[in-house]
């Protein structure tokens, strides 16, 4: 059994009900459901949220919404893990036996079906614990500057200052998107950045961290150009 759980609660201190603020014509969770009913690849897909809004929400959009997220859950230290080892305990108490779980953000407009399926793919072909969509840093993070408090820069690794950046190795970012798992590793709430943990790497035109309205904007404007250009 193949299952998709959306954490989508509701709060959100940057941008106010984020996870259902309409986004490029619809609710922002929206393109997250609809991306993971056209993959095919879930037996169910629900939404894990405290939120009654956010639930209608989402059930208008094909999701199912069978358990409302504890409020312990549901604060603004809670990290992905726990929310996705409560929604896997709970179909295991309702009789089902969840084998490969895919969490999936409630703010990924740019997550796409096609991406979806090549991440059980390469989960099951790579025997890993998960497996997560990244893309890569558009510049050498080894030559990064901090900012000091007397309003200088300083180099992270000043060690680097002379090295070209076509000889510096890429580094690559969590997308932010999906996590494909396998239940008993959302279980034993094995780490993801790990070793043990394989990538489905995307363009970096297909990934936006949305935290701030500065960010939103800047995703509007990418997500139609994408669209336009497909």
């Amino acid at each position: 059994m193949k299952i998709a759980v959306i954490p989508a609660r509701g709060g959100s201190k940057r941008i106010p009900r984020k996870n259902i603020k309409e986004f490029c014509g619809k609710p922002m969770i929206a393109w997250s459901i609809e991306a993971a009913l056209q993959s095919g690849c879930f037996d169910r897909i629900a939404v894990s949220t405290d939120d009654d809004e956010v639930a209608d929400v989402a059930q208008q959009y094909g999701a199912e919404v069978p358990f409302i997220r504890p409020a312990e859950l549901s604060d603004d230290h809670t990290g992905t893990l726990p929310v996705i080892r409560h929604a896997v305990e709970w179909f295991i108490e309702q009789g089902q036996q969840p084998e490969q779980v895919c969490c999936i953000y409630a703010t990924a407009p740019f997550i796409s079906p096609e991406d979806i399926q090549r991440g059980l793919e390469i989960l099951t072909a790579t025997g890993s614990d998960y497996a997560f969509s990244v893309t890569s840093y558009p510049f050498p993070i080894q030559r990064a500057i901090r900012l000091t408090p007397h309003g200088q820069v300083e180099m992270f690794n000043p060690e680097e200052f002379n090295s070209r950046s076509q000889d510096l190795e890429e580094a690559y970012h969590d997308a932010g998107q999906f996590y494909w798992g396998h239940a008993s590793s959302w279980l034993s709430e094995k780490k993801i950045f790990s070793p043990e943990s394989s990538p489905v790497l995307l363009p970096r035109y297909r990934v936006q961290d949305i935290d701030t309205m500065e960010d939103w904007q800047r995703a509007e404007l990418m997500f139609k150009a994408w669209k336009k250009s497909a």
